[in-house]
């Protein structure tokens, strides 16, 4: 549409767009992609991951190095960029650098990668799993997950799986009703069994309901 102008232009500014807003000044939301540069230095979290002697003779050692994205903005967030294994035991060697390489391949490559955690907790070793700390865990990959897991949460990428007030609430009660059987401050029951849900041997039966003192998972809902 042409708009006649009959009087004299004494000034001017430019607009975005047709509909006459101003033009947007907001700098873009940089995302996780894996175009995205290293920088220089990133920051960096070791665990260190002791298992019985059958499964590994020496420890291992996770590195995950953080990139901070959009720094001192409202939307400052810390994604992982890579992750590296060290251990000793040359046994190891091939399947963690092509394990790690992958994983941080899928860190780089943004979007979701929490569903890593997943993915290694569901390897089982056919020669059987172990107790470490009072939980069982499936293999070693299965553990390197926890490892990932707790470090996501540390984060912000996973929220942590805690009970809500009231579970917790109902758990204390539980745990000082069977304080007499429990051998020690803080394990369960002998008679406990595996939850599936934790993995710790703290579910038992109670007012004919299976519970965990754990984690407050149950049967009954």
């Amino acid at each position: 549409m042409t708009t006649q102008i009959d009087t004299k232009i004494v000034s001017f500014k430019v607009l975005s767009d047709q509909s006459g807003a101003e033009p947007d000044l907001q700098p873009s939301i940089e995302q996780m992609h894996e175009q995205l540069a290293r920088p220089e230095m990133l920051t960096g979290t070791t665990y260190k991951l002791k298992t019985p002697s059958h499964v590994s003779e020496h420890s291992l050692f996770i590195t995950i190095n953080d990139i901070v994205l959009n720094p001192g903005t409202d939307h400052e967030s810390r994604r992982p960029f890579e992750i590296f294994i060290n251990c000793k035991s040359m046994e190891h060697f091939q399947w963690i650098v092509a394990l790690t390489r992958i994983m941080s391949a899928v860190f780089r490559k943004g979007g979701d990668c929490t569903f890593i955690v997943e993915e290694l907790r569901s390897v089982f070793d056919p020669k059987g799993g172990y107790w470490n700390h009072g939980r069982y865990v499936g293999s070693l990959i299965a553990e390197i997950g926890d490892v990932i897991e707790q470090h996501l949460i540390k984060i912000g990428l996973i929220p942590p799986s805690e009970p809500d007030p009231h579970q917790q609430a109902f758990l204390d009660s539980k745990r000082e009703e069977l304080a007499n059987q429990m051998p020690q401050q803080g394990a369960f029951p002998a008679s406990a069994q595996l939850c599936k849900k934790c993995q710790h041997k703290a579910a038992i039966f109670k007012d004919g309901c299976l519970t965990c003192l754990n984690c407050g998972d149950s049967k009954c809902g």
